[in-house]
């Protein structure tokens, strides 16, 4: 067992409500319980030594490792070669869909022998409440049960269990077409295990996940160039979706590092107002309106609760059931992912004021047409509120699409999506009849315009740039041409693509800023930021540079990991950074996929 196998290494599974993930080596060293923001369980991808871990894997010194899912499904497959023999770890959780949140979630772990004779190992070493908490052990045949302070865990199988001080160890020897099933189900303090698996059960089981998967991704109305590519993203957006709400979560995990050894390590387990209301357009894009729909009921309900820091009416990012309140801690026990230290639970920049956030909501909002079609008249009164609000507080500095922490600016992203705010609501309002101080409304959005294109636009670098003033490049300004405040082919914004081409891109990645020209409150450095290059290729396309934009979106998938994923970044040695998968990259796949292609089509037209 590597003690820090690479962030790539990793497949994902999960339940939708909330998710794990299994190395390419066969272990779980990433689990958290009952919900995506919950204490973790494993954590070993933080702390080798005291985090837990679920390993189940060949015991066998030489082989070949090899990881793929079933296909278009969340069902993962390890597979391992050896002259003895090749065995598989097949890996799920079965799927909660319906809008009731679960306190019982299972891991389920299968091994087989598909040739010859493999020796299987298991070691499953739980710590809960990220390691702070310890547990009491009850070994009896078929079952160990795990007592700690919150919860209890079962683990049970088919492989007989020793105790190994507080956790359990086995072995087991499969010959060609034998199968063992082990299945660790967390429950609340007390509970009961459920019924002990059996080879049957856990087959149909199987083919259950499988079919829901694969009938779900049948929905989609994509059928363009790169399939396997959108599908993959699509499932792994679906995967981090809390279903009892539908709000999604920005990334599965926390504290994995931008910069290896480096302090920014966060935590991406909540949901992003920004994240959330631009995967409405790509859901839709795929024909997944369910999934779009929900969020949006999900984001007219921040609005109308208005619990924002002073007063405001929306906050960047809540838990998953909506809960506006994340505080940060640093988890000391904890040595981080190579040393990356310190490791943060929570997320203090909840409490910052990003106002970009109102442009990304009316545009997911306008997108989803969720407003004049389902919200009523209370929904629209909230909503036309929120803009009411916004006309008087649009013109001040803030922090910032990338949460940096050294100090609010007149950030031209901001403005650009409070311009868009206003554009999307007038035409809500034109489009739905509803009652709105349009003519405030419009004042604010043509100043907003008049302003940016004034303050924003730097004459040496004949580009926008990142804030009033300055001169830095921010890959933010990509979404501009895309939500409309800019043609994308007029001369401000071509040469702004231009001075991005010379300055953040690099052999096709995309760094968001250079934070030694622009510092942003924090030691190091980071890579190239993974969204950025998808919304690099969608600009491109809106330019015109097709071909350009085509080869950046093929080299871009020779940095997905082996099962299509990707995190946050892109280290400069092409390895993956950050938090995995992270739902802001499958998303903005997702959008460039399908301007790209669609764009490709009518060439042939």
């Amino acid at each position: 067992m590597d003690r820090y196998p690479p962030i790539a290494e990793h497949g994902l599974i999960g339940d939708l409500q909330t998710t794990a993930l299994v190395s390419s080596h066969g272990v779980v060293d990433w689990f958290a319980a009952p919900r995506f923001d919950s204490p973790s369980v494993f954590a070993a991808l933080l702390d080798h030594d005291g985090g837990g871990y679920f390993l189940l894997a060949p015991d066998h010194p030489e082989g070949t490792w090899k990881q793929l899912y079933y296909p278009d499904t969340a069902v993962l497959v390890t597979r391992f070669m050896s002259p003895d023999g090749v065995g598989e770890i097949i890996d799920y959780m079965p799927v909660q869909p319906g809008p009731r949140a679960s306190d019982r979630h299972q891991l389920v772990r299968v091994a087989r022998t598909v040739r010859g004779t493999v020796r299987f190992a298991l070691e499953c070493r739980p710590r809960f409440d990220y390691a702070r908490a310890g547990h009491r052990l009850d070994v009896t045949p078929g079952r160990a049960t795990f007592h700690a302070p919150g919860a209890t865990a079962h683990l049970q199988g088919d492989i007989p269990l020793e105790q190994d001080g507080q956790d359990v160890r086995g072995t087991i020897t499969l010959n060609a077409g034998d199968v063992a099933a082990m299945v660790f189900t967390m429950c609340p303090p007390g509970g009961e295990a459920p019924p002990s698996p059996t080879t049957e059960g856990i087959t149909e089981d199987v083919g259950d996940n499988i079919n829901f998967w694969q009938l779900w991704v049948r929905t989609s109305r994509y059928h363009g160039r790169w399939t396997d590519m959108v599908y993959r993203s699509a499932i792994t957006l679906k995967l981090l979706t809390y279903a009892p709400t539908g709000a999604p979560v920005a990334a599965a995990t926390m504290g994995l590092p931008e910069q290896v050894g480096g302090e920014r390590n966060w935590d991406y387990r909540y949901t992003w107002v920004r994240d959330g209301s631009l995967s409405v357009r790509a859901l839709l894009d795929l024909g997944f309106v369910e999934e779009a729909t929900r969020f949006t009921h999900w984001l007219g309900d921040r609005l109308g609760a208005r619990e924002g820091p002073d007063g405001e009416p929306l906050q960047i990012m809540y838990r998953v059931d909506g809960d506006a309140h994340l505080t940060e801690e640093i988890l000391d026990h904890f040595e981080g992912y190579r040393g990356s230290y310190p490791v943060r639970a929570g997320n203090a920049a909840s409490d910052q004021l990003q106002l970009d956030i109102y442009g990304e909501a009316l545009y997911g909002l306008a997108e989803g047409r969720e407003v004049g079609e389902h919200a009523g008249y209370h929904g629209w009164k909230s909503l036309a509120g929120t803009l009411d609000w916004l006309a008087d507080s649009w013109d001040r500095p803030d922090e910032g699409i990338w949460e940096t922490r050294g100090g609010r600016k007149d950030f031209t992203y901001s403005r650009v999506m409070c311009w868009t705010a206003f554009d999307r609501g007038l035409k809500l309002a034109a489009e739905f009849s509803r009652p709105a101080d349009t003519a405030r409304w419009t004042r604010a959005r043509d100043e907003i315009l008049e302003q940016v294109m004034q303050r924003g636009w730097n004459e040496k670098e004949q580009a926008l740039v990142q804030y009033y003033g300055g001169d830095v490049l921010d890959a933010s300004l990509l979404l501009a041409p895309r939500v409309g405040f800019i043609s994308p082919r007029s001369p401000a914004w071509l040469s702004t693509l231009d001075a991005m081409d010379r300055v953040l891109v690099s052999d096709s990645l995309v760094y968001r800023y250079d934070p030694q020209a622009s510092p942003d409150g924090l030691r190091g450095t980071e890579g190239t930021f993974s969204l950025c290059t998808f919304l690099y290729v969608d600009a491109l396309v809106r330019a015109g540079r097709l071909s350009q934009a085509r080869y950046a979106f093929e080299k871009m998938q020779t940095y997905a990991n082996h099962v299509g994923l990707f995190a946050e970044e892109i280290g400069p040695s092409g390895e993956q950074l950050g938090n995995f998968p992270q739902a802001f990259t499958h998303l903005s796949l997702i959008m460039a996929a399908t301007t790209l292609n669609d764009a490709l089509d009518r060439l042939r037209h």
